[in-house]
């Protein structure tokens, strides 16, 4: 049985292509995604992904889109075999957390 694992750099790539559709950036610019945890069981061929994120403001219209959009961009990655997303709100969400120079 071949196992396929995915790497982290693939992983926060894909994560770049889910955007914000109200701001317009993707959420690692926009500093949203806090953690990338590649779960990797021998036992299982390829990788859970565990995406830590938070959103904008609590409550945000999009938190369906945005969590689908990893869901998505990052079950596309090769060797991923599920995606797991965990959303928080600690620490907060601010405006300093964009990266320099995305405006």
């Amino acid at each position: 049985m071949e196992t396929h694992n995915a790497a982290e750099g693939d992983i926060w790539n894909a994560l770049r292509t889910v955007i914000d559709p109200e701001i317009g950036l993707d959420i690692v610019t926009l500093g949203l995604v806090y953690d990338v945890a590649v779960d990797t069981d021998s036992a299982v061929p390829g990788d859970t992904i565990h995406v830590t994120h938070t959103l904008t403001t609590p409550g945000c219209p999009m938190e369906r889109v945005i969590t689908s959009g990893i869901r998505a961009a990052v079950g596309r990655v090769p060797g991923v075999v599920a995606v797991e997303t965990n959303l928080v709100w600690d620490p907060m969400w601010h405006s300093g957390m964009i990266a320099p120079g995305a405006w």
